[in-house]
């Protein structure tokens, strides 16, 4: 009987495995992301789920953007983890509900965090919080250091002037997942309690890829 490695490695550390055949129907081909357009820069976000690629706008958000590729420079997402999942229901506090995922580093490879950063609001920037969108976490306005989300679905509530901050300066968008939605989606969906995951899905690096 031939074991399904692939599934195997796909799957958490922590989850307890069941083995099955392999399927005999045809393996689908994973379509390779658009190249990126200008001032975009390509990273690859690697989990125990599978891949995420995303596009860095460094042209509309400069700063976000330099702040974010320094941290994946340094290696610092390395052995990180997405430890928060927000769905409609586990938000019973919030009049304005969201649904994201947010990850971070790893607190044993990042030493000091880089001071927190200006927020580059979208009324700016002229960037949406879209399906897919990545962004700043953060409490103050220019506050967000290291931690950042993915949105699921448009959330305009996180835009500038959106209710879901009480400030009203929203969050500061500065990337795009253009592959591997279906991995964000999953993520989304796996065992929380309240609104942190048990267990974290662990980041085993994000890197820089080349544009394809």
């Amino acid at each position: 009987m031939r074991l399904p490695v692939c599934a195997l490695l796909a799957l958490p550390v922590a989850t307890l495995l069941t083995l099955a055949p392999l399927s005999t129907a045809p393996a689908q081909s994973v379509s390779p992301a658009p190249r990126p357009a200008a001032g975009m820069v390509r990273v690859r976000i690697t989990t125990t789920l599978g891949d995420i690629v995303a596009d860095i706008d460094s042209a509309r958000a400069p700063g976000t953007a330099t702040n974010f590729l320094r941290y994946v420079d340094s290696a610092a997402y390395q052995g990180g983890r997405f430890h928060r999942t927000v769905t409609p229901d586990n938000q019973p506090r919030d009049s304005v509900r969201i649904e994201v995922i947010q990850g971070g580093p790893n607190p044993q490879r990042i030493g000091a965090r880089w001071p927190a950063i200006p927020l580059e609001r979208t009324r700016d920037t002229g960037l949406r919080h879209r399906d897919g969108t990545l962004s700043m976490a953060r409490g103050g306005p220019d506050s967000a250091t290291s931690d950042f989300f993915i949105c699921v679905g448009d959330q305009p509530s996180l835009d500038f002037g959106g209710l879901r901050n009480r400030d009203g300066q929203g969050f500061a968008a500065f990337g795009q997942v253009v592959q591997g939605m279906d991995i964000v989606r999953a993520i989304q969906r796996q065992p929380a309690n309240a609104q942190t995951l048990t267990p974290a899905v662990s980041i085993t690096y994000i890197r820089r890829v080349p544009p394809a």
